[in-house]
């Protein structure tokens, strides 16, 4: 009777142990891929829509002369778990440059978002796409996906998937280097 014991606690220290060395050892995250789109090089499409969990609308036509980070999320998407810190970090860092980070809800409830942004300490507002009118607007699909408009309104970048800090900033040089 011992020996089955035995033998299933030691299948279970090596299982332990493998998983360990794997998550010890394995790759983080990667960064947002840039893809094409056909918005890209284009007027950014209307982006209106009420404030998640305050009063107010955001309209993106009344941020020209600023760059406006668009970002779709949804509270049930793990890559926008992963993403959600370097988003905040990258709105406090520019909050006084110029930059405007805004997120679109996607395909979830009001009461999940709101639950999602609390326990992120998002510090950038979001907006709720009712019916996912701006999702179609701007032919997303799945979140994370980010569109990043110039301050003339064009949109001068589209990444898919979770952004780095890095590759964020990145991106705001690039742009405002091209004064796109």
């Amino acid at each position: 009777m011992r020996r089955p014991v035995l033998v299933a606690s030691m299948v279970a220290l090596v299982l332990v142990g493998a998983l360990s060395v794997l998550l010890a050892t394995r790759h983080p995250v990667s960064d947002a891929t840039s893809a094409n789109s056909p918005l890209v090089g284009r007027p950014a499409p209307p982006l209106v829509g009420p404030y998640l969990g305050r009063s107010g609308t955001f309209d993106l036509a009344a941020q020209r002369g600023r760059i406006v980070v668009v970002n779709f999320w949804a509270s049930w998407c793990v890559p926008c778990q992963l993403e959600a810190a370097n988003l905040s970090t990258v709105a406090w860092a520019e909050r006084h440059r110029g930059v405007e980070l805004v997120g679109v809800v996607f395909n979830d409830t009001v009461a999940a978002a709101l639950a999602f942004a609390h326990h992120y300490g998002s510090l950038y507002p979001s907006i709720v796409d009712r019916g996912g009118v701006l999702a179609n607007r701007y032919g997303v699909v799945s979140p994370p996906t980010t569109f990043v408009v110039g301050p003339t309104g064009r949109v001068v970048a589209y990444l898919v998937g979770p952004l780095g800090t890095a590759q964020l900033e990145g991106v705001l040089a690039r742009v405002r280097a091209q004064g796109s």
